[in-house]
């Protein structure tokens, strides 16, 4: 895969990450409430930021479709990240995602996320994305919730953070019958 496809909403445009975000990325990442909920240490430079994304754009060398830059809409500022990852063409992807704490509550990974979910099912052809989180970010298993996914259980000492520290995962889940039935339903329900 080359280049993404550009995604717009009402608030948003996702397109391919470069290296142009890395003092919008800076704002957010050098914050203890972000990094550390997501796995990663707060970023301390701009450069750091810059060497994150020049990561995110090789992924797609390694296979992976790409990272998505979430850009507000009104005010042009990227705002965070968002991409399906450990793909695995035609049958599943991982869901993971950041924002700056300044967009936190407005629904914006939310109105991101549908995107990619979209994506992934209708043109990837994935026949499941999931998602973990941290079992102490109630954020993020919010959002997954008001996504549809399924809860699907607790990955106990699941993973090794930067810092030492062991954590249990929430894992969540949605197939692409999830996904169908869901959509379905949205439909029926701005019909009626």
């Amino acid at each position: 895969m080359n280049k993404l496809p550009v995604f717009k909403t009402d608030r948003l445009i996702l397109r391919d990450i470069n290296v142009n975000d890395a003092i919008d990325m800076f704002e957010y990442s050098c914050s203890p409430l972000v990094g550390p909920m997501a796995g990663w240490e707060p970023h301390r430079t701009v450069l750091e930021s810059a060497a994150v994304i020049n990561l995110f754009i090789d992924s797609k060398n390694r296979g992976e479709p790409g990272v998505y830059a979430i850009v507000y809409r009104e005010n042009n500022k990227m705002i965070g990240t968002i991409e399906l990852y450990n793909y695995k063409p035609g049958f599943k992807a991982e869901l993971g995602y950041a924002l700056s704490p300044a967009y936190w509550g407005k629904g914006i990974i939310v109105e991101a996320a549908n995107c990619l979910i979209d994506w992934g099912f209708n043109d990837l052809n994935l026949k499941r994305i999931e998602v973990a989180t941290f079992k102490e970010n109630f954020q993020s298993q919010r959002v997954c919730e008001k996504l549809g996914f399924l809860k699907e259980g607790i990955a106990r000492n699941a993973y090794l953070r930067y810092d030492g520290m062991v954590c249990d995962k929430v894992m969540y889940g949605m197939t692409d019958l999830d996904y169908y039935v869901k959509t379905k339903q949205e439909i029926r329900e701005r019909i009626w």
